[in-house]
């Protein structure tokens, strides 16, 4: 008995944890976003901050664990689902080449960038790689969370950003593979990266040309089948789905729930499951931006040269973006 009791009592207590943990990330984050909408700033930023003040680096409520990983990564996946509901293939294939050539150049730009700054600080050829690798990295949750709470999914120049930022999620893997190669085993391994491309790009095209059409055939059988919801929990299955498979063959699984749901965004219409997501991806995201938050180390920033060289890069980074993704862009 002695022996069940401790058991439910450590059940018990890692149930509170969780609870816990939960509970401040998502309060935290929602009043966050509050307060910075009030001040017509991002929500975005306010959700983010709200991560460094319950994390380590200040209060100490919560830290980085594999709980709140798996909840990032689930809120970011259903994020990517709901915009994928928003987006049609054909909205994609149309501004499909300028879509490629701001990723192209928004990720050519910054690379140089990232590893000519470093170079001249003095570090190491493998380093400064690595911050021009690290320059190149797009958030596509995060852009996709501010185009949607501005409203302007609808709009062509969003939907170039969305198909540039997934492109440049690709060629980021890419790069990042190279620098690991580099790092690791002093050469880069072609064959591997010509196949994590070849797939990327083969499972990235089969998805878009023939996903929305094998949906759309089977739709009326998943109404009749006799679960409740069915057509939801066939979108959320096919979400998950594709996005265990984008993460096999080495792309980020938020670009598998992407392309799940530009499958499924014309049979989805006049249905309950982008307000249905919508709900979902509300109480899941929190978690994602909270939990970047979370990372940061305060006391890392308190080398007076470490400050220096962060500024140049953050402001480097904005201006390398803007210029590359700009010229793609200019009419």
């Amino acid at each position: 008995m002695a022996r069940k009791e401790m058991i439910n009592s450590f059940a018990a207590s890692g149930g509170e944890r969780l609870l816990f943990t939960i509970f401040v990330m998502f309060v935290a984050a929602k009043l966050a976003a509050e307060i910075f909408e009030r001040l017509k700033q991002p929500a975005v930023a306010g959700e983010i901050l709200a991560g460094v003040v319950i994390g380590p680096s200040v209060l100490g409520l919560v830290a980085p664990s594999e709980l709140t990983e798996a909840l990032s990564e689930i809120g970011v996946i259903f994020l990517l689902f709901l915009v994928g509901l928003e987006t049609k293939p054909a909205d994609i294939f149309r501004v499909g080449w300028r879509a490629l050539l701001v990723a192209v150049l928004g990720v050519v730009v910054p690379f140089i960038a990232g590893y000519l700054i470093m170079s001249a600080w003095g570090e190491t050829k493998i380093e400064a790689i690595f911050v021009g690798a690290a320059m190149v990295a797009t958030s596509v949750g995060i852009t996709a969370r501010v185009l949607g709470q501005m409203g302007l999914l609808g709009l062509e120049v969003s939907r170039i950003i969305l198909g540039a930022a997934v492109i440049d999620d690709i060629l980021g893997l890419l790069i990042l593979a190279v620098v690991s190669s580099l790092a690791k085993e002093g050469g880069v391994n072609y064959v591997q990266i010509g196949t994590t491309a070849a797939l990327a790009v083969g499972f990235t095209l089969l998805v878009i040309l023939v996903g929305a059409r094998a949906v759309s055939r089977i739709r009326t059988r998943v109404e009749k089948l006799k679960v409740g919801q069915s057509y939801l929990i066939f979108g959320l299955s096919l979400c998950l789905g594709l996005a265990l498979v984008a993460s096999y063959i080495g792309v980020a699984a938020i670009i598998g729930a992407f392309l799940a749901g530009m499958a499924l965004s014309e049979s989805a219409e006049g249905t309950d499951m982008p307000h249905q997501a919508e709900a979902v991806t509300e109480f899941l995201l929190p978690f994602f931006l909270t939990n970047i938050g979370m990372q940061l180390k305060l006391d890392a920033l308190l080398n007076p040269s470490t400050i220096i060289l962060a500024l140049i890069v953050t402001i480097l980074a904005v201006v390398s973006k803007l210029i590359g993704c700009g010229l793609a862009a200019w009419p």
